[in-house]
């Protein structure tokens, strides 16, 4: 279904032209007409829906309701702020459940990606597999939330062991996490003027989110309790 869902069926990067394209395939005779397009609106209508209002962490979580618990859950385990998890999956993937890297293109032909990368969290397989082996958590998903936002934290944890990067330092840590503890230790993103950007826009977004939760995390605590 991911695959589905991210639009990789012959190569196509829209989903919305699947619809049309399938019920070019039914007999214009028959009284199926609109049957295949109809099995892929189901299909896609399974596919995961980022928020609403993703610059606002309080909308987020009052929005899909289980994602806040998640969120609290690795924020315990790694002592690693929600608010720049969030904003680092928010700058990642957009909250997108299958999100993959655009196509490299040839002519306008989509070709292969260039990295692994996938889900909310943007993991590469080799990075997620050591996750897994790491934290014991061999039945994770880089589609589920819970198990991306778990990625996230422990990624930090590592940041902060192996490079000494406090958790609070939503800039740091994008920077550590976008190439890796190796990268970030070679000082590969001091040449890197987009990707300090990026990060600045990170720490930005963490300060936001840590503003806005500020006035909503008793209500999701309760919430949680009741």
């Amino acid at each position: 279904m991911p695959y589905l869902c991210q639009g990789g069926v012959l190569g196509l990067e829209r989903i919305d032209v699947l619809v049309p394209w399938a019920n070019a395939f039914a007999p214009k005779y028959t009284t199926y007409k609109g049957f295949w397009g109809l099995i892929v609106a189901l299909l896609l209508s399974s596919c995961a829906s980022p928020p609403s209002k993703p610059g606002d962490i309080c909308s987020i979580f009052l929005e899909k309701e289980d994602w806040y618990a998640s969120a609290k859950a690795s924020a315990e385990r790694w002592k690693a702020p929600i608010a720049v998890q969030m904003a680092i999956i928010n700058h990642e993937s957009a909250f997108v459940d299958d999100a993959r890297p655009p196509r490299v293109r040839f002519l306008g032909i989509p070709l292969w990606r260039p990295t692994s990368a996938y889900g909310y969290s943007q993991a590469t397989d080799s990075t997620w597999e050591r996750y897994q082996k790491k934290t014991g958590n061999s039945g994770s998903d880089r589609d589920d939330f819970g198990d991306a936002i778990d990625f996230v934290g422990w990624y930090m944890q590592q940041s902060q062991l192996e490079l000494g990067l406090s958790k609070s330092d939503a800039y740091k840590q994008y920077l550590a996490y976008h190439e890796g503890q190796g990268g970030y230790q070679r000082g590969s993103w001091r040449d890197n003027p987009s990707l300090q950007n990026t990060a600045r826009k990170v720490a930005a977004t963490a300060s936001r989110y840590q503003q806005q939760l500020s006035s909503c995390q008793t209500e999701l605590n309760r919430s949680m309790d009741d």
